[in-house]
């Protein structure tokens, strides 16, 4: 029988991840999540401009750099915030162990949930397509003429092209962009963000859930509204996965594989000229 004195400490709160039984208090002060917040829209609203209209063709390897050093930044101040409360900064990852079976159980469950979520993506933009289609009373396929996307999607794609690798050095740079930025946009929008919007909401782990999801979609303004819209439902579906894991990490293999593929398929269809 476990007495006072022999019974083992508890674990900290901040250790365990929330649920409705058990909330948590906030990660880091308001005025602090208040300035991530800012930062955040100013950046998409930059995006935005910076890619609005016809733009001379852009230095991808200045522009990754500059990418990195945004994300790197977002990490040091919520880094910063969680040390105000002498928060553990691996708290926000969740339960992990760094055995090899234990990574690469994660690393097989992020690429399920990859494949099972652009299924989904998919049937909604397609679905979206339809019902867009509808509502301007307009045919999906006119007379054979090939289906293509409207303007706002044509400068979309545009935008994403330009910034896929194109050649060895980009590459290997994007590379490491996109393991950055898996890493360090988990950290920031399941992890810090979601912990932060649950707690505000006294526990309500849907409203930490539907927050942080918007405003992951609407940090990427530059990809235009329909893909903000569709990124918002990933950043769902990405928290429903760090949920059900109790830890981000099968989530940042997810997020850092989805950012490669998706430049190295644009870099291969504009280097044979598909797109």
């Amino acid at each position: 029988m476990q007495t006072p004195e022999n019974r083992p400490a508890a674990s900290p709160v901040i250790e365990s991840w929330p649920t409705r039984q058990t909330p948590q208090g906030p990660v880091a002060p308001v005025w602090h999540t208040v300035v991530l917040l800012m930062g955040i829209v100013m950046l998409s609203v930059q995006s935005i401009l910076q890619f609005a209209g016809t733009q001379p063709a852009i230095n991808r390897l200045q522009t990754y750099e500059v990418t990195a050093i945004t994300e790197l930044s977002m990490f040091s101040w919520i880094w910063f915030g969680l040390r105000l409360r002498k928060i553990p900064l691996r708290s926000l990852l969740g339960e992990v162990a760094w055995d090899l079976k234990s990574v690469a159980i994660d690393f097989g469950i992020g690429l399920a949930f990859w494949i099972a979520s652009l299924m989904i993506l998919g049937s909604i933009g397609v679905f979206w397509i339809v019902v867009e289609a509808a509502i301007k009373h307009q045919p999906l396929l006119q007379n054979g003429k090939q289906l293509s996307p409207d303007p706002t999607q044509e400068h979309t794609l545009h935008t994403l092209t330009q910034l896929a690798p194109a050649n060895g050095v980009e590459v290997a740079a994007w590379f490491v962009l996109c393991i950055i930025a898996g890493f360090v946009e988990e950290m920031v929008f399941r992890g810090y963000l979601q912990r932060q919007f649950t707690a505000w909401s006294r526990g309500a782990i849907v409203a930490g859930v539907a927050l942080s999801s918007l405003l992951f979609g609407a940090a990427h303004g530059y990809q235009g509204a329909r893909n903000m819209v569709l990124l918002a439902v990933f950043g769902v579906l990405f928290s429903l996965l760090a949920i059900l894991r109790r830890s981000l990490r099968a989530g940042i293999f997810a997020h850092s594989w989805q950012d490669l593929i998706a430049g190295l398929m644009l870099a291969l269809l504009k280097a044979h000229h598909m797109i």
